[in-house]
C-alpha cells in the first residue's frame, strides 16, 4: 500500500463511497447525495487543495486532502474516507499518517483539522494518530460562520 497523488480519473469512484446522505454530510459538508464525481474532481481545480489516495496496486482504497495556508502558517488534513468495503481495518489512521508526512514537507508550523462533531469513528482514528482538540476559544472562533460546530482538533499539541 502507498499514498499517491489522487488522480481524477477516481473521482467517480471517491464520490460514491459515502453510503448515506448523512455520511456525505460528515465527510464533506456537502447535502449532495449521492456525491458526484465531478463535484470531487472539481476539488481538484481548487489551487489550496492537494489531494491523496491510499492506493492497493492501482486500486485507491482511501481519500484525503491538504489544505495549506501560508497566511495563517497552518495545513489542514481535509474530506478524508476510507471505502466502505475495507473500513475498520486501520487504513484510516494509515492515510492519516501518510498526509501528516506530506503535511510536514509544506513547512507550515501548525497541523490541524476539523471534523463533525457526530463523526465518532473519524475523531477516534485522528485522536489515535496524534491530534487533539483545540483550545474552546479558538474552536469558537473558528467555527464562526461554520455550518455546523465542528470539533476543531491540531496534531501535536495537548
Amino acid at each position: 500500500m502507498r499514498l499517491s497523488p489522487f488522480t481524477i480519473n477516481h473521482a467517480s469512484l471517491v464520490a460514491s463511497w459515502p453510503t448515506t446522505p448523512t455520511e456525505a454530510l460528515m465527510w464533506c459538508g456537502l447535502r449532495e447525495f449521492p456525491v458526484r464525481g465531478q463535484t470531487v474532481s472539481a476539488w481538484q481545480r481548487h489551487p489550496d487543495v492537494t489531494a491523496y489516495a491510499l492506493m492497493e496496486d492501482e486500486r485507491p482504497l482511501a481519500y484525503g486532502e491538504l489544505w495549506p495556508d501560508t497566511e495563517e502558517d497552518e495545513v489542514e488534513l481535509a474530506r478524508i474516507i476510507v471505502a466502505p468495503g475495507v473500513r475498520g481495518r486501520g487504513l484510516g489512521r494509515r492515510l492519516v499518517r501518510g498526509l501528516l508526512a506530506e503535511a510536514r514537507l509544506t513547512g507550515l508550523s501548525e497541523i490541524c483539522m476539523r471534523v463533525h462533531p457526530q463523526n465518532t469513528p473519524a475523531l477516534r482514528c485522528y485522536r489515535g494518530a496524534g491530534f487533539d482538540p483545540v483550545d474552546a476559544e479558538s474552536a469558537a472562533s473558528w467555527n464562526t460562520g461554520q455550518p455546523v460546530e465542528y470539533t476543531w482538533l491540531r496534531y501535536g499539541h495537548a
